[in-house]
C-alpha cells in the first residue's frame, strides 16, 4: 500500500469515529456533482494545504458507507482528472485508488500540496483561491493569499513545472532521455515505465496520476529536445554572437541554442572553440596552430555562468561575445559572493540541483576548484589576468587574448598580481619575485619590473607581505589581501 493511500485511511478512520465528521484534509461524497465550479473550489481548497487533501466517494453526509460501482468511479476519475488540469491555476495533481474500509470499497482521490500556491480558478485572480477550515471549503481572504504566497515564495526554480500534466509519450518526446542514460553510463530500460521511473527519481519529472506527468524545471533545463517546447526557459538559451572587432558594431554571425544544457554543453564548447582565432607556434620539430585560448578556461567560464545564472530574470540568458581581443561571458544574476574570492572560495549556487548534476556528469569541475583551472590555464597561456565584473543584474568574465607586458595597463599588472598570489595560495604557497617573473615571463636580470609590479600591487592594498617583520626584499614572499 503507498503511503497516500495510508494516510487517507488514518483520515477517514479518523473522521467515521464516535462522532462522524468532516475534517480539514478529507471530504466525503455520495457522487459527482454537475457543479463544476464548486468542485475546483473543492480541489483549489485541498492543493492549498501543506500536505494535500482526500476527496473519497462512496459515502454520504452523515459519512455513512453507500457504495460506488464501476462506472461510477471511471467518470469521477476522468472528470476531476480534467477540472484538476484545465480549471485550475497552476494545473493540480491528482492520484486515486480504490481502497477498502471495514471490507467496503470506496474511491479516493488524492489532490497533492501544489508547490506554487495559492491555487486560484483559471480565468480568475488569484483572489479565487480556497481553504478548508472547520472541514469546510471557502474563499479566502486577501490576508490568507497574501500569507501564503509569502509562505511559499521561497521555492526554488530548479523545484518548479515546465509543463504540466503529459502522457508519457509526451514526457519521452520532449527528453532526450536517452543521453540521460549515457551520460550515467547506464543501459537505456526496455520499458517506458522504467525511464519515467529513473527520470522522477532524478526529479526530472514528478508523476501526477497513473498515466500523466509534470516535467520540472530541472529536466527541462538539462535534457529539452527544444527549450521552446518550454514558456518558462525558452528564453534561457545561450547566445555566442561573433563580432569583427573589438566593438559591437559589426557582428558577423549569432547562434542561439535550443537543447538543454547537458545535452548541449560539448556542442556548445566546440561552436565557441571553432569561432576562435589560432596561434602559430613553433616547435623544435614542427609548425602548430593552436587556439588562443585555453579550452579548459573556456569550458569552466561557459559553466560556471550557465550553473549560477539567475533564472528568475525573464528576458535574459547566459551571452558569450567573440571579438578579435578578448571573449566576454555574461549570465543573468550578481554573483553570491566577492569576486575577488572568486578563486579561493567554494562558489555558492541559486541552483544547487543544476550545479550538482552537471558535477556528477563531468560539465563542470568539483565545488571550488574550477576558477583556480582557469586562472593556471590562463598562466600558462601567458595571457591577461581574466577580469570579473558584478554589473547591475548580471556577472560578466572578461577573457582577453595575448598582450605583451609592456601594453599590459597598471590594472591589467596589478589584477595578474593579485590573482597570481591568490593561485599560490591555494595551492599552499606564497607568491614571490621569482614566480611573478614566471607568470609574465620575465628574464631573471630584469627582476626590478617583477619588484615594480609587486609594489604597485601593495599599493593597492590587494595583496600583502607575509611577514611584514622581515626586512629581507630578496627573499620575500607576499599573499592576497584576505589571507
Amino acid at each position: 500500500m503507498k503511503i497516500w493511500e495510508k494516510k487517507c485511511l488514518e483520515y477517514l478512520n479518523k473522521s467515521l469515529g464516535k462522532i462522524a465528521t468532516e475534517l480539514n484534509e478529507i471530504d466525503w461524497k455520495e457522487h459527482l456533482s454537475d457543479k463544476t465550479e464548486r468542485l475546483a473550489e473543492h480541489i483549489s481548497a485541498f492543493a492549498n494545504l501543506d500536505y494535500g487533501g482526500f476527496i473519497v466517494f462512496g459515502f454520504n453526509n452523515s459519512g455513512k458507507y453507500v457504495g460506488i460501482s464501476k462506472n461510477d468511479c471511471d467518470e469521477i476519475i476522468k472528470k476531476i482528472g480534467n477540472i484538476a488540469r484545465h480549471s485550475l491555476n497552476p494545473p493540480v495533481v491528482i492520484k486515486h485508488s480504490i481502497l477498502e474500509y471495514n471490507k467496503h470499497p470506496f474511491l479516493a482521490i488524492h489532490i497533492l500540496c501544489n508547490r506554487f500556491r495559492p491555487v486560484h480558478l483559471r480565468n480568475k485572480d488569484i483572489y479565487h483561491s480556497y481553504i478548508r477550515s472547520a472541514g469546510q471549503t471557502q474563499k479566502m481572504t486577501r490576508q490568507e493569499v497574501a500569507m501564503l504566497i509569502s509562505k511559499t515564495a521561497n521555492v526554488n526554480f530548479e523545484d518548479g513545472i515546465a509543463r504540466h500534466n503529459c502522457s508519457k509519450d509526451e514526457v519521452l518526446s520532449l527528453l532526450e532521455y536517452d543521453s540521460y542514460f549515457q551520460f550515467m553510463n547506464l543501459n537505456l530500460p526496455e520499458s517506458k515505465d522504467n525511464i519515467l521511473s529513473k527520470l522522477e527519481e532524478e526529479k526530472f519529472i514528478i508523476q501526477n496520476s497513473d498515466n500523466y506527468y509534470s516535467i520540472t524545471n530541472l529536466g527541462a533545463v538539462l535534457f529539452a529536445r527544444n527549450i521552446n517546447n518550454f514558456s518558462n526557459i525558452k528564453r534561457k538559451a545561450v547566445r555566442v554572437i561573433v563580432y569583427d572587432e573589438i566593438n559591437r558594431l559589426n557582428a558577423k554571425r549569432e547562434q542561439v541554442g535550443i537543447k538543454g544544457y547537458a545535452v548541449a554543453f560539448e556542442g556548445l564548447i566546440q561552436y565557441i572553440f571553432d569561432q576562435l582565432p589560432t596561434n602559430e607556434i613553433i616547435t623544435k620539430v614542427f609548425r602548430k596552430e593552436t587556439k588562443i585560448y585555453p579550452e579548459v578556461a573556456i569550458r569552466e567560464l561557459v559553466a560556471n555562468a550557465i550553473i549560477h545564472q539567475d533564472f528568475t530574470i525573464s528576458g535574459s540568458s547566459v551571452m558569450v561575445e567573440i571579438f578579435s581581443d578578448r571573449i566576454e561571458i555574461t549570465n543573468p544574476g550578481i554573483p553570491l559572493i566577492d569576486i575577488n574570492r572568486f578563486i579561493d572560495a567554494s562558489p555558492r549556487s541559486r541552483n544547487e540541483s543544476f550545479a550538482s548534476f552537471m558535477r556528477r556528469i563531468n560539465i563542470c569541475e568539483e565545488r571550488g576548484s574550477g576558477i583556480d583551472r582557469v586562472i593556471f590555464n590562463v598562466e600558462v597561456y601567458q595571457l591577461p589576468a581574466p577580469e570579473f565584473i558584478r554589473e547591475e543584474n548580471s556577472t560578466k568574465v572578461i577573457l582577453y587574448s595575448y598582450k605583451r607586458l609592456s601594453k599590459m595597463s597598471k590594472e591589467d599588472k596589478i589584477r595578474a598580481c593579485y590573482q597570481h598570489a591568490c593561485l599560490k595560495y591555494v595551492q599552499r604557497e606564497k607568491m614571490t619575485n621569482q614566480s611573478i617573473r614566471e607568470r609574465f615571463n620575465i628574464s631573471d636580470k630584469n627582476y626590478p619590473m617583477a619588484s615594480r609590479i609587486i609594489n604597485e600591487a601593495l599599493k593597492s592594498g590587494i595583496i600583502k607581505d607575509a611577514d611584514p617583520e622581515s626586512k629581507s626584499r630578496k627573499y620575500a614572499s607576499y599573499l592576497p589581501f584576505w589571507a
